[in-house]
Protein backbone atom coordinates (compact mmCIF):
# COMPACT_ATOMS: atom_id res chain seq x y z
CA UNK A 1 0.00 0.00 0.00
CA UNK A 2 1.07 3.58 -0.58
CA UNK A 3 0.72 7.37 0.35
CA UNK A 4 -0.67 9.73 -1.98
CA UNK A 5 -1.04 13.38 -1.82
CA UNK A 6 -3.87 15.50 -3.02
CA UNK A 7 -2.56 19.22 -2.49
CA UNK A 8 -3.91 22.64 -3.38
CA UNK A 9 -0.82 24.13 -3.72
CA UNK A 10 2.75 22.60 -5.36
CA UNK A 11 5.05 23.36 -2.62
CA UNK A 12 3.51 20.70 -0.51
CA UNK A 13 3.34 18.22 -3.29
CA UNK A 14 7.51 19.03 -3.95
CA UNK A 15 7.96 18.48 0.00
CA UNK A 16 6.36 14.79 -0.09
CA UNK A 17 7.68 13.81 -3.35
CA UNK A 18 10.81 14.31 -1.29
CA UNK A 19 9.74 11.80 0.72
CA UNK A 20 8.56 9.43 -1.86
CA UNK A 21 4.89 10.48 -2.01
CA UNK A 22 2.94 11.03 -4.92
CA UNK A 23 0.50 13.10 -5.51
CA UNK A 24 -1.52 15.96 -7.66
CA UNK A 25 -2.04 19.61 -7.47
CA UNK A 26 -6.33 20.30 -7.69
CA UNK A 27 -8.00 23.82 -6.92
CA UNK A 28 -11.23 23.24 -8.23
CA UNK A 29 -14.09 21.38 -7.27
CA UNK A 30 -14.46 19.14 -10.24
CA UNK A 31 -11.00 18.14 -10.52
CA UNK A 32 -10.79 17.15 -7.09
CA UNK A 33 -13.78 15.18 -7.29
CA UNK A 34 -12.16 13.36 -10.06
CA UNK A 35 -8.71 12.58 -7.67
CA UNK A 36 -10.12 11.53 -5.41
CA UNK A 37 -12.61 8.87 -7.91
CA UNK A 38 -9.48 7.79 -9.37
CA UNK A 39 -7.63 7.58 -5.86
CA UNK A 40 -10.70 5.55 -4.47
CA UNK A 41 -10.50 3.08 -6.98
CA UNK A 42 -6.88 2.65 -7.18
CA UNK A 43 -6.22 -0.50 -4.63
CA UNK A 44 -2.94 0.42 -4.21
CA UNK A 45 -3.55 3.61 -2.15
CA UNK A 46 -3.66 2.61 1.17
CA UNK A 47 -3.50 6.12 2.44
CA UNK A 48 -4.91 9.37 1.04
CA UNK A 49 -3.42 12.69 1.89
CA UNK A 50 -5.67 15.66 1.60
CA UNK A 51 -3.97 19.28 2.40
CA UNK A 52 -6.25 21.09 5.09
CA UNK A 53 -7.24 24.15 3.05
CA UNK A 54 -8.95 21.13 -0.08
CA UNK A 55 -10.62 19.58 3.24
CA UNK A 56 -12.29 23.17 4.10
CA UNK A 57 -13.31 24.10 0.67
CA UNK A 58 -14.90 20.77 -0.16
CA UNK A 59 -16.26 18.83 3.13
CA UNK A 60 -19.10 17.37 1.50
CA UNK A 61 -16.49 15.51 -1.26
CA UNK A 62 -13.92 14.77 2.03
CA UNK A 63 -16.63 13.19 4.11
CA UNK A 64 -18.16 11.39 0.82
CA UNK A 65 -14.65 10.06 0.33
CA UNK A 66 -14.58 8.78 4.24
CA UNK A 67 -18.19 7.20 4.06
CA UNK A 68 -17.40 4.29 1.41
CA UNK A 69 -15.45 2.79 2.79
CA UNK A 70 -12.55 1.26 4.95
CA UNK A 71 -9.84 2.21 1.79
CA UNK A 72 -8.04 4.66 1.09
CA UNK A 73 -7.74 6.03 4.78
CA UNK A 74 -8.31 10.14 4.06
CA UNK A 75 -5.60 11.81 6.41
CA UNK A 76 -6.32 15.52 6.53
CA UNK A 77 -2.30 17.37 6.64
CA UNK A 78 -1.41 21.00 7.30
CA UNK A 79 0.16 22.80 4.34
CA UNK A 80 3.22 24.68 4.14
CA UNK A 81 1.37 27.62 5.81
CA UNK A 82 1.42 25.53 9.20
CA UNK A 83 -1.73 24.09 10.81
CA UNK A 84 -5.15 25.98 10.98
CA UNK A 85 -6.46 23.81 13.97
CA UNK A 86 -5.69 24.12 17.37
CA UNK A 87 -2.42 23.76 18.96
CA UNK A 88 -3.34 20.75 21.13
CA UNK A 89 -5.14 18.81 18.28
CA UNK A 90 -3.21 15.86 18.63
CA UNK A 91 -4.41 15.43 22.89
CA UNK A 92 -8.05 16.15 21.56
CA UNK A 93 -7.28 13.33 19.00
CA UNK A 94 -6.06 11.07 21.62
CA UNK A 95 -8.57 11.89 24.05
CA UNK A 96 -11.50 11.13 21.29
CA UNK A 97 -9.94 7.97 20.28
CA UNK A 98 -9.20 6.83 23.63
CA UNK A 99 -11.63 8.40 26.15
CA UNK A 100 -8.01 9.35 28.33
CA UNK A 101 -6.48 12.78 28.76
CA UNK A 102 -3.24 13.68 28.21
Amino acid sequence: MKLYLLSDNVDTLHGMRLAGVEGEVVHERDAFAAAIARAVQDKRIGILLVTEKLSADFPDLVKNARLRGKTPLLVEIPDRHGNSKKSDAIAAYVREAVGIRI
